[in-house]
């Protein structure tokens, strides 16, 4: 969500910082600012684009600056309500990321001790606090203030009397330190730095880390000092720019042959999987995620479940914690249970909550996630890395592939081990799941027939999406990618359910898609098109290659390439992220930053 970035070292800062600042744009946000070290603090902070930041920031020769792009919790987008963030003075310039839980208390207390406040933001109780228990040092002052508050936070933090340094910490979202020579960064995000450095520290929670272009500090939380360990991390090829294709989004699309087949490569041939000894009895399994990930987890519950009899829930994650224990840790079943948690970014801020929740319950965790080094993967017993690179477009595309590819073959390793596969029948499974590019590659080569489908629901307020068994989850994932770009209104459904209610609404007015693959739900769900075509509602079906009865019963169809039904959720998710994409275009959307939407999302 919110991006951090911090420079201190012996060249320009500003152009240094606005350049990693942009690199963080993807994540979503509403208003940008920076602040600068010239004879005093400068702030110069705008609502929307950083590009209306810098129409009016004068140029610095400054080489300290710390930078911040908002997404706004507390207070609508606005100038004053942008970081950074200061006191009375202009001595104390913070930026945060994250929510002070407890800030209307503590400014309450503040303004009647006199201190003015000029925006509606949470954060600005932290320059007022820093600068009030301000002594001469600033790594004192800061960790004075973390004894007042309450929340999650990463906190950048510059004054005036310290003209190359940035003390820094966090609390459960996300701050990197990169180290290079004679300059040093601070940042929310490893993408901000890598142009510059891959050289990376990672500060563990409630370490507050002292920042200077010859020196790294770090001390724990009474201040004790600690050593630190520096990691090198994976420097990604792709550029981030969008290669001739109009959005990043459809670039995305595009690469999601290569992502598939990256990610097969670390799957098949470095094999991480032999690494997260689950050679034991698996009583129950539970995939936790968030938005596009859940739909992710949903089609992994079905693979799973047919492959090896486990027991699979499907939980979200901002729901995953409240909920009951996981059977299993002194319960009904005397075996471990398995939480497999998802998370694009590895930041997640609902995912990370609930992979500590399942550590605390005695679960075994697992990691399915994009990005080496990101929380997640530091604080689960196990990893699988989607080699999917750098995702700019806000809806998830190529990460989900990947994810749900990682299922799969996560569940044929269960399924092995357990003695439901045996070694021909997984060498079966990894020979189609090695079809999937190439599978996929023909959908994206059938676009113009994706793209001559627009005009069925360019006028529509609400679109049906409907799907039986595994392609269930990408009824959801149509529908949530149709209202994220689009903003027309869509809703996902098991194709039975519509006659308990939804069928109501169906009219000429509300187009469906229908996802018809040929498995044992396939007569089912041709009685089911047959249902709403007699609501007089467009249907649109997608169907197998060669399908004799859906192009009689609907009003326009698409074909996938011959498939394995159980593995039609890959052909059938491009078909619907294309479709997405062409229906937004039309409709002159904002593709790759839909408005109120975040790439990563760190607060609760």
């Amino acid at each position: 969500m919110c991006g951090i970035v911090g420079y201190t070292g012996n060249k320009q800062a500003q152009d240094i910082v606005l350049d990693s600042l942009k690199k963080l744009e993807y994540r979503g946000y509403d208003s940008s600012g920076i602040a600068l070290k010239e004879d005093k603090l400068v702030i110069c902070k705008k609502e929307g684009p950083i590009s209306n930041m810098e129409e009016i920031l004068p140029k610095s020769n400054s080489s300290l600056a710390i930078a911040h792009t908002r997404w706004a919790t507390h207070g609508v987008p606005s100038d004053a309500n942008a970081h950074p963030h200061a006191d009375a003075d202009n001595s104390v310039a913070v930026v945060h990321n994250g929510t002070i839980d407890n800030y209307l208390d503590i400014r309450e207390n503040l303004e009647e001790e006199g201190y003015k406040f000029v925006s509606e933001s949470d954060s600005e109780i932290l320059p007022i606090l820093i600068s009030k228990y301000y002594a001469g040092d600033l790594v004192e002052a800061l960790h004075n203030s973390l004894s007042d508050i309450q929340g999650i936070f990463t906190i950048a933090v510059i004054h005036e009397n310290h003209p190359d340094e940035i003390v820094a910490v966090r609390h459960e979202t996300p701050l990197i330190i990169g180290l290079g020579n004679s300059e040093n960064f601070v940042a929310s995000d490893i993408y901000a730095v890598l142009k510059y450095t891959q050289q990376i520290i990672y500060p563990d929670d409630n370490q507050i880390v002292r920042v200077t272009p010859e020196s790294i500090d770090l001390f724990d939380s009474s201040l004790k000092p600690l050593e630190y360990v520096v990691e090198t991390v994976e420097k990604y090829t792709e550029v981030a720019e969008k290669g001739g294709y109009e959005h990043f989004m459809l670039k995305e699309i595009f690469e999601q042959p290569k992502a598939l087949q990256d990610s097969q490569t670390e799957l098949f041939i470095d094999n991480p999987l032999e690494g997260l000894s689950l050679n034991w009895k698996i009583g129950s399994i539970s995939i936790v995620a968030c938005g596009t990930s859940y739909h992710a987890g949903l089609v992994g519950k079905y693979v799973i479940e047919q492959l090896t009899a486990i027991p699979v829930s499907v939980d979200y994650s901002s729901e995953f914690r409240y909920a009951a224990p996981v059977q299993g840790v002194g319960g009904i079943l005397s075996s471990r249970p398995l939480v497999v948690l998802i998370s694009q970014s590895g930041e997640t801020a609902d995912t990370l909550a609930a992979a500590r929740a399942a550590k605390q319950q005695g679960c075994y965790t697992i990691a399915v996630c994009n990005v080496p080094g990101s929380r997640i993967t530091r604080e689960v017993d196990g990893v699988i890395i989607t080699k999917s690179g750098q995702e700019i477009g806000v809806a998830a595309t190529k990460t989900f592939l990947t994810q749900m590819q990682a299922l799969y073959v996560l569940g044929t390793h269960l399924a092995f081990n357990s003695g439901s596969l045996d070694h021909p029948q997984l060498k079966l499974w990894e020979s189609e799941i090695r079809k999937l590019p190439s599978k996929i590659t023909q959908v994206l080569n059938s676009s113009e027939g994706i793209k001559s489908l627009v005009p069925n629901f360019v006028n529509a307020k609400s679109v049906f999406f409907v799907g039986r068994n595994i392609n269930y989850p990408l009824a959801l994932e149509g529908a949530l990618k149709l209202k994220e770009i689009s903003y027309i209104h869509a809703e996902g459904y098991p194709a039975g359910e519509l006659k308990h209610g939804p069928l109501a609404l169906l009219g000429e007015d509300t187009p469906i898609i229908a996802v018809a693959m040929q498995d044992h739900t396939y007569s089912k769900l041709l009685s089911n098109i047959e249902e709403m075509s007699a609501r007089k509602a467009p249907v649109i079906t997608l169907c197998q290659k060669g399908d004799q009865h859906v192009p009689k019963i609907s009003d326009k169809y698409f074909e996938i390439p011959e498939i394995d039904p159980v593995l039609s959720p890959f052909p059938v998710a491009v078909f619907m992220q294309l479709l997405s994409y062409y229906i937004a275009h039309e409709l002159g959307t904002d593709i790759d930053k839909p408005r109120n939407l975040a790439k990563s999302v760190t607060v609760e």
